[in-house]
């Protein structure tokens, strides 16, 4: 058979066979529906977060001043420096404060002697003493016994037996005077705790005196950037008035406002990823440490404080920031994308499924809530295909499933 003729009619017969293509096409999206690309339920972890923006704050500031009234010898920080905890400040004039400390100092040292003549001299020859008494006392008891013996048989006098009386009283005298010797002088007599009383008074006298000297000197209490300065050198200064305010460093707030629906999702303690607007490559972590009892009327928001436990150098004062606070996780759960959601805010969410070639409409259970993922407790099994809204398919539509 010639070909000559196909081929002196080669266009109608490629437009015969482009019309014959495009009516199967047509007849197959008939019969069969329209391809769409859908969503399968998968299992994964899902994380839902609140989304809000706000700014840096720094919790408070410091004042610094002088807690004595003297006379400024020397400034040694500017405005804006950056110092850290126990740097020097502001020197006061201190030759009063030292003269004082000295004096303290010697009468310290007098104390110090005097327990300690306590303890090594008086205490040792007030014990040697009571040993020689209670000595002399022996003595005297064993002559008064012979002299009462040789009395009740004749052989001694009244007048010696009243001697030896005598003596022995004597002796049981200086017996009971070294004995409160003793004890006065040792550890609880009343001397060794005068004696202890007045070198406890020194050491007070001598840390009052180093205190004062030492407030003299006025250091950082924290690290952190000066911020404000009102001292020259010169200047008499007295308790009670601000000569410096301390912006501390390693704390760092960030203040936000929250919308009131999502309040009952928020709870003390929770972590939450924070990035500048400055710096959006670069992350920060905050945990949720003040919830405001009281709500913003006229923005229906309440205000949230994040503490920044380690907070990056960049941040500055009233920086603005985003912030991911995390409120809720589950792991190995049925997700969705929230775009295959049907009435999503509703208290009757669905899904459109693709089964048997047709749409159909599935009620389901909601669970957390993602930026994209949607967490179905119940409803429609892993593995089933969803149709996502954009699709604009009608309930009951045939239709060809195409997995993304």
């Amino acid at each position: 058979m010639s070909l000559q003729p196909l081929w002196v009619h080669k266009w109608f017969v490629l437009c015969a066979l482009v019309l014959i293509s495009v009516g199967g096409w047509q007849g197959a999206r008939m019969l069969f529906g329209p391809e769409v690309v859908v969503d399968k339920v998968t299992r994964g972890n899902l994380v839902q977060t609140i989304v809000a923006s706000g700014h840096i704050e720094t919790p408070y500031r410091v004042e610094i001043g002088s807690q004595i009234t003297g006379t400024v010898n020397e400034v040694l920080v500017e405005e804006g420096q950056r110092v850290e905890k126990g740097e020097p400040l502001i020197a006061l004039e201190a030759s009063e404060f030292k003269a004082t400390m000295v004096e303290a100092q010697g009468a310290l040292a007098q104390a110090e002697a005097r327990l300690r003549q306590l303890r090594e001299l008086t205490l040792p020859t007030a014990r040697e003493a009571l040993e020689q008494a209670q000595a002399t006392l022996l003595s005297a008891t064993q002559t008064y016994d012979r002299a009462a013996t040789l009395n009740k048989n004749g052989y001694a006098t009244k007048a010696t037996l009243d001697d030896a009386q005598k003596n022995l009283d004597v002796a049981r005298t200086q017996v009971r005077t070294a004995q409160l010797q003793v004890f006065t002088t040792g550890p609880g007599g009343s001397g060794y705790v005068m004696a202890e009383t007045q070198l406890n008074q020194a050491a007070a006298n001598l840390e009052t005196a180093r205190s004062r000297l030492g407030y003299a000197t006025i250091v950082a209490p924290r690290d952190g950037v000066l911020i404000s300065r009102n001292v020259e050198r010169g200047t008499v200064v007295q308790p009670g008035k601000a000569l410096l305010v301390l912006a501390p460093s390693g704390t760092a707030q960030v203040v936000i406002q929250i919308d009131e629906k999502n309040l009952g999702l928020l709870t003390l303690g929770q972590s939450a990823i924070v990035s500048a607007d400055a710096y959006p490559d670069k992350n920060f972590i905050a945990q949720v440490a003040y919830i405001n009892p009281a709500l913003d009327i006229t923005r229906a928001s309440v205000e949230v404080k994040l503490n920044v436990p380690d907070p990056p150098k960049y941040l500055i004062q009233d920086m603005t920031v985003s912030v991911d606070i995390k409120v809720a996780e589950s792991d190995n759960t049925l997700i969705l994308p929230l775009r295959a959601i049907y009435d999503a805010l509703s208290g009757s969410p669905w899904v459109m499924t693709a089964s048997g070639g047709r749409t159909q409409a599935r009620p389901v259970k909601l669970g957390l809530r993602g930026a994209t993922h949607v967490e179905i407790l119940d409803g429609i099994a892993e593995g089933a295909y969803a149709v996502p809204r954009t699709a604009q398919m009608r309930t009951g539509q045939r239709m060809r499933p195409v997995q993304r």
